[in-house]
């Protein structure tokens, strides 16, 4: 199902998931235009076919004593495919590190990582980041504060560049 082939209500089926995982197959059936049964058959292809790849609640860190959001700009010394691949591998271990990107440029990953406080990240970053193999520079920027943290995908902007294409 690539995504030329999605129609209206397959990306609807998607807004609405999106936006409450939680929702009953009946109430996205009202909310689509279609009734229970094809709707369901819907939502397990686009699951099948890679579009849903899961369900998640989104938890409030604060309040589970997470005080401390950082992004870490990682510079290695080999970007040769083999190392950068054991880079990733080694962000996919640490569990402070909830986001790891590869980028161009001259940073090579930006890592987002939450830790309960500062002397926990600083741990982090001296004990394990800093000594990681092949890493050459480290620079960490402190989260002041969050303006917007929205998951998923804006699908007012697909649906406007696919009605510009038709």
């Amino acid at each position: 199902m690539a995504t030329s082939k999605l129609d209206p209500i397959d990306r609807h089926i998607l807004a609405e998931l999106q936006a409450d995982g939680r929702m009953t197959n009946v109430e996205l059936a009202s909310r689509v235009g279609i009734s229970a049964p094809p709707c369901l058959r819907r939502v397990r292809t686009l699951e099948e076919e890679g579009y849903i790849k899961g369900y998640h609640a989104e938890v409030n860190a604060r309040e589970l004593g997470f005080e401390v959001a950082v992004f870490a700009m990682v510079r290695l010394s080999s970007q040769a495919e083999a190392d950068l691949s054991t880079f990733e591998a080694r962000c996919r271990a640490w569990p402070l590190v909830r986001e790891c990107h590869m980028l161009n440029g001259e940073i090579d990953f930006i890592l987002k990582c939450v830790s309960p406080d500062l002397s926990s990240f600083q741990n982090f970053l001296t004990e394990e980041l800093l000594k990681a193999e092949n890493v050459a520079n480290v620079k960490t920027s402190l989260v002041i504060r969050c303006a917007k943290d929205e998951p998923g995908l804006p699908f007012d902007v697909l649906e406007a560049r696919l009605a510009r294409n038709a």
